[in-house]
């Protein structure tokens, strides 16, 4: 391509303090070193974890910096030493590299690597704005026209896979549906509970359902999102505000004695309390999926010698480079719904407004018609379902 071996000017959405506005800006994005490729994003969703950065953790070494981890794009050009990719080939970026050479890497209990590759905002950058360097959310950073990664964080998939659609498989809907059948190891004719109906928990009952789990409770204080919960596989829905008693007892009563599978898919401690009491003594497995690190979690020594175990999932258990493209496979055969997730198509200057909404609780129809008007359609924004459900209030 014309551009290979230049600086690029592209547009990003730049977070240049924590808790503050995103900023549509203009940035230079430097060609790519020994090892990397320079992907021009085509689609990206929203994530919570992005909320997460700007809004909850706002570690402020982590700033100023170019969010977004859940994208999807071409490669427009390669570096020094780089032989997997080519310019045109249709991409995923990882937030979760896979260098198939480190312990990690080679070890098949963990999809985990060494690496600066995992961190929130990695130092290094290719990215600059008004002279400052900006980091690269996770890695990645998709809220830019283009971005630089190495080649260890990025899956080649099928030429055929719809970018505006699979770009989903980046983080939320992996993360769920691999945590049902990598992590959690869901059997056929079991009883699971998931709690927290977003994206990642929506995608966690499709997993569930697709390990052949017999009955399936959707749980959340939403209970507008039970209709979309039945079309992913639920059985069984529960909102806890409905009962005068622990969630984890109304779920031992309908269940006798607890659910065999639990999935927690908000992020919020107390839930996680809540998931691990509700499986069965004996067997139970609970697993963490939601993304925080802001308190400590805890339970009674009780609930783990009774049997249960606790676990956690990142990513979905997914080695990201191998499991991803074999996601975009089984989307393209039909076997894995991803059209289901997406409610909005918006543009690059939309993104802070999506947040905003998403994290105060704004019905994004009402705001929809605005948001259209406010650029051009050269950027494709997938805004999936609930990304960001509390359920705070929920008791143990």
């Amino acid at each position: 391509m014309a551009t290979a071996g230049k600086v690029i000017k592209c547009r990003a959405a730049v977070a240049w303090e924590p808790n503050k506005p995103l900023v549509i800006e203009e940035i230079e994005v430097a060609p790519p070193q020994a090892n990397e490729v320079r992907i021009k994003i085509v689609a990206t969703g929203v994530c919570h974890t992005d909320l997460y950065h700007l809004f909850e953790g706002m570690h402020k070494d982590g700033f100023p910096a170019v969010l977004g981890h859940e994208g999807a794009g071409i490669v427009e050009s390669v570096g020094p030493g780089v032989t997997e990719f080519q310019p045109g080939d249709k991409v995923i970026p990882l937030f979760v590299s896979q260098c198939r050479e480190c312990r990690f890497c080679k070890n098949p209990k963990t999809n985990q690597a060494s690496g600066r590759h995992d961190m929130m905002a990695p130092a290094d950058s290719r990215f600059t704005c008004k002279g400052k360097k900006v980091l690269q959310f996770m890695g990645t950073s998709t809220f830019s026209q283009y971005t630089v990664m190495n080649q260890i964080a990025i899956a080649k998939i099928d030429p055929a896979a719809p970018l505006d659609k699979v770009c989903l498989l980046g983080c939320g809907i992996c993360t769920g549906y691999g945590a049902a059948v990598n992590t959690a190891k869901v059997e056929p004719g079991s009883t699971c509970a998931v709690f927290g109906l977003g994206a990642v928990g929506l995608a966690a009952v499709m997993g569930c359902k697709s390990a052949g789990a017999k009955r399936i409770f959707a749980v959340d204080i939403n209970p507008d999102k039970f209709g979309k919960a039945k079309v992913f596989g639920a059985t069984d829905f529960v909102n806890p505000k409905d009962h005068d008693k622990p969630i984890s007892q109304v779920l031992a009563e309908m269940t006798n004695g607890g659910v065999d599978y639990s999935l927690e898919c908000v992020g919020n401690v107390t839930v996680m309390r809540s998931a691990l009491e509700s499986c069965v003594k004996g067997w139970g497995v609970s697993v963490l999926v939601g993304w925080t690190d802001l308190y400590d979690v805890a339970t009674r020594p009780i609930q783990l010698i009774a049997g249960r175990t606790w676990k956690g999932s990142l990513f979905g258990g997914f080695k990201s480079k191998d499991g991803v493209p074999q996601m975009v496979k089984a989307y393209l055969d039909k076997k894995v719904k991803l059209d289901e997730f997406i409610t909005h198509n918006m543009t690059l200057v939309a993104i802070y407004f999506t947040l905003v909404a998403v994290l105060s609780f704004y019905p994004l129809d009402e705001m929809f018609h605005v948001l259209f008007s406010l650029g051009s359609k050269q950027f494709c924004v997938t805004v999936y379902i609930g990304n960001y459900e509390r359920l705070v209030s929920q008791k143990r």
